[in-house]
């Protein structure tokens, strides 16, 4: 299980030469209880894994939609600690990966080895932390390899080559590549060198490569999608769930992962 299935999964997905989809959800937004169904929603539409954001009051990778998100979960009383134990209560009922998306103090204040130990018993399967830096992530390499769960690195375009492809070498599960210069949201379009770097890291990766932040269209999917294994979609997700608009967020889903142009490789 954990970092095991996650890794077989995207894989698989690679091997059949299918886009990964990746939707982003903030846990607690419009109660927790909406977890289940949502999760099984997006399981139906097409989705690879589901990453499960952790909201926070200090949120300094997102952007205003999941921000906003993020303060409407805190207002229902969301914590890392009830997301885990909602997700434990259903890790039976579904069959793709889940990843945690949160930030270090709250896992510090949880316990980082009881963090690991329940992530483990809710079925979770990588662990993304944004605002942990490579120089200090054995603060929770070692607790998340012992339960075998992915810690899944993100690398962003500001950083040397260098760091770069040491970012690549380290990560499990799959590399998440920033794909903007700056925080979530919606972007009309990406920076005309991102296929360039996205090569980079695919060029130094054994593990899947997947490209976020900004992605808000079928179409920006399909584009990124040509020059690594697939894309993580966030803020758009998060803001037609926040308006009810669950047939949208099929067509994204099913519009994104259909076959595309020959992939740059």
């Amino acid at each position: 299980m954990g970092k095991v299935r996650l890794e077989k999964t995207l894989q698989d997905k690679v091997n059949a030469n299918e886009t990964i989809f990746v939707p982003y959800i903030m846990a607690g937004d419009g109660g927790l209880d909406r977890l289940e169904e949502t999760t099984h929603f997006l399981q139906t539409c097409g989705a690879t894994a589901i990453e499960v954001g952790i909201p926070f009051s200090d949120p300094v990778a997102d952007g205003p939609i999941i921000q906003e998100a993020g303060i409407r979960a805190l207002s229902h009383g969301t914590t890392l600690a009830t997301v885990i134990d909602k997700l434990a209560t259903f890790k039976d009922n579904r069959s793709i990966p889940i990843i945690i998306m949160t930030y270090l103090n709250p896992i510090l204040s949880y316990g980082i080895d009881r963090f690991a130990a329940d992530c483990e018993k809710a079925g979770v399967d990588g662990v993304i932390i944004p605002d942990i830096p490579m120089e200090e992530e054995e603060i929770v390499s070692g607790s998340l390899q012992e339960k075998s769960i992915a810690f899944i690195r993100l690398a962003a375009m500001t950083s040397p080559k260098e760091r770069l492809v040491e970012l690549a070498k380290r990560s499990e599960g799959f590399l998440y590549a920033v794909a903007v210069k700056g925080t979530t949201g919606e972007r009309e379009r990406h920076d005309n060198k991102v296929h360039a770097y996205l090569k980079l890291l695919k060029d130094n990766s054994s593990i899947p490569v997947l490209a976020g932040f900004g992605v808000s269209n079928a179409e920006q999917a399909q584009q990124l999608s040509k020059a690594c294994d697939g894309i993580i979609v966030g803020s758009k997700i998060v803001q037609l769930l926040h308006e009810g608009k669950w047939n949208e967020i099929q067509h994204l889903i099913e519009g994104s992962i259909r076959p595309n142009v020959q992939k740059v490789r």
